[in-house]
C-alpha cells in the first residue's frame, strides 16, 4: 500500500492547499492511455463544441485551476460538480480536459457569501442549498442524508458484484454535515492543555451594586456572590479578556471560546485517551489596550460564563465527497483488517445508542494518517471465527493529531462506542 505522504509525490493533482476540505485517497485503478495520447484513470468526455475548457498541465490541482480560471479557489467544488468523470478530486491527470461552466463563471464575477466569499461566513455559498435540501438529523436517529448519498442505507443486497460500483452514475460532491457540527462539538485533546486568553469578565458585573449588606458581610446565592445581572453570556454580550496587545491580540481576531470537560476513557482498554473540550462559541475582538481587551460575542452554542479559556479561531472548511454505495453486507472485510483499527470512542453528547446524523469522536487523527473528508465503514466483530458485521459509514469533519470528530452518514444497525472502522 502506497503511504500518504508518497500519494502527496505521485500525484500531479492533490489538493493539500484545501486544508482538509477533501482527504487524498488510494490512486485510482485502472490508468489508461486515450485517444489524445494522455494518461489517465478516468473517462473524459467529448468536449462539446463552443464549450470552455481548460487542459490540465502538470502541478494543476483543481483549487489551483479554479483560482487562476475563475478567479477564486474557493470555486472549486463547482469544477468538480461541472467535471464528474472526475470521481477523486484529489487525482487529475496532465491532459484530462476541465469544462468551464457558465454556472462558475457567474459565480466567480458575482459577489458571494459564507465558503464561496468569505471562508468564516455562515452561508457556505452554493453548499448552503445542499446543506437545507438534506436537513439536520431528526430525533429518531434518521437519516438525513439517506437520498443525497445514494439512496437505501442497507447496499445493494445479495448478488452484489464489485465492479457494479464502476456502474454508479457520479454524484455531485457533498457536505459530509454542518458548520455548527465543526465549530460547535469540540475536540478530545491532553489531558491539562493550556490556553493562552481567558474571559476575565464581562460589562454585566459592573451594572449591578454590590449586594453586601454590612461591613465584613456578603450575600450568596445559587450561582455565588450576587453582583453579576447575568451569568451565561451570549450573542451581542461585551467581554473583557485577560490578555492585549502585549500579548499578540488585536482588533478583529476571532476567539474561540472553550470549556474543559472530563477525561475519555477508551471503551475496550479503558486507557485515559484525552480530555474532552466543548466549543462554546466565537468572540470577536472589538479593541485592545497594552494588557486587556474588549471583546464581543458573535456566535454562541451554549451560554459562556465568566473565566472560559480562549484561543485564536481556526476556520475549517466543511469536507466534501462523492457519494458511493454503501459497502453490502455480504461483502465485509477480512477479520485481520479490524486490528489496530479506529475505533469510536465517545459521542458528543454522550449518547450511548447512536444512529444516522450523530457526532463521534474515534481514536485515530492526523498522526495515524486519519484525515478530514475521509469515509469509513464501520464494523462490529463478530463470533469468533465468524465475519464481522457491517454496521454503516461514517465520514471524518476534522482531526487533531491522535483523534477525530466524525459524523455518521449512514446506518443499517445500532452503533455503539467500541464498534471499529475501516477506511472505504
Amino acid at each position: 500500500m502506497i503511504g500518504r505522504s508518497r500519494k502527496l509525490l505521485l500525484s500531479c493533482s492533490i489538493l493539500g492547499a484545501l486544508a482538509g476540505t477533501v482527504a487524498a485517497q488510494s490512486p485510482p485503478s485502472g490508468l489508461h492511455q486515450e485517444a489524445d495520447g494522455h494518461w489517465t484513470a478516468w473517462n473524459p468526455p467529448a468536449v462539446p463544441e463552443g464549450t470552455q475548457v481548460y487542459r490540465v498541465q502538470q502541478g494543476d490541482s483543481l483549487w489551483s485551476i479554479a483560482g487562476s480560471m475563475l478567479g477564486d479557489s474557493y470555486l472549486w467544488p463547482q469544477l468538480w460538480e461541472a467535471n464528474q468523470y472526475i470521481l477523486d478530486a484529489h487525482w487529475i491527470y496532465p491532459g484530462d480536459p476541465i469544462l468551464i461552466s457558465a454556472t462558475a463563471t457567474a459565480q466567480a464575477m458575482a459577489p458571494g457569501d459564507g465558503v464561496v466569499g468569505d471562508p468564516l461566513g455562515d452561508a457556505q455559498g452554493d453548499l448552503a442549498d445542499l446543506t437545507e435540501q438534506a436537513g439536520e438529523p431528526g430525533a429518531d436517529g434518521s437519516d438525513p442524508f439517506s437520498d443525497l448519498l445514494g439512496g437505501d442505507s442497507s447496499g445493494p443486497g445479495e448478488g452484489w458484484d464489485p465492479s457494479f460500483a464502476d456502474e454508479i452514475k457520479p454524484s455531485a460532491p457533498l457536505p459530509l454535515g454542518f458548520e455548527t457540527d465543526i465549530y460547535c462539538s469540540g475536540y478530545i485533546g491532553e489531558l491539562e492543555e493550556e490556553f493562552p486568553y481567558s474571559i476575565a469578565g464581562s460589562e454585566y458585573e459592573f451594572l449591578t451594586p454590590s449586594l453586601a449588606s454590612l461591613k465584613g458581610q456578603t450575600m450568596t446565592g445559587l450561582w455565588g456572590k450576587g453582583d453579576t445581572e447575568k451569568y451565561g453570556l451570549d450573542n451581542g454580550d461585551i467581554v473583557y479578556i485577560d490578555s492585549g496587545r502585549a500579548d499578540g491580540l488585536s482588533a478583529g481576531e476571532l476567539l474561540t471560546a472553550i470549556e474543559p470537560k472530563d477525561k475519555v476513557r477508551h471503551p475496550i482498554t479503558d486507557r485515559v485517551v484525552g480530555r474532552l473540550y466543548s466549543y462554546m462559541g466565537r468572540i470577536r475582538v472589538l479593541s485592545v489596550q497594552e494588557e486587556t481587551a474588549i471583546g464581543e460575542i458573535v456566535r454562541t452554542c451554549t451560554p459562556i460564563p465568566v473565566g472560559s479559556r480562549l484561543r485564536i479561531f481556526e476556520p475549517e472548511p466543511v469536507p466534501l465527497r462523492r457519494s458511493t454505495p454503501i459497502r453490502p453486507i455480504n461483502f465485509p472485510a477480512d477479520n485481520d483488517q479490524l486490528e489496530d483499527a479506529p475505533t469510536i470512542i465517545s459521542s458528543v453528547d454522550n449518547i450511548m445508542t447512536l444512529g444516522a446524523g450523530y457526532l463521534v469522536f474515534v481514536d485515530k487523527g492526523e498522526a495515524q494518517d486519519v484525515l478530514p473528508g475521509d469515509i469509513f465503514t464501520i464494523y462490529r466483530k463478530g463470533r469468533r471465527g465468524y465475519p464481522p458485521i457491517i454496521l454503516g459509514e461514517l465520514g471524518i469533519l476534522s482531526v487533531t493529531e491522535n483523534t477525530s470528530l466524525a459524523r455518521i452518514l449512514r446506518s443499517r444497525r445500532i452503533v455503539y462506542a467500541g464498534d471499529v472502522l475501516v477506511i472505504k
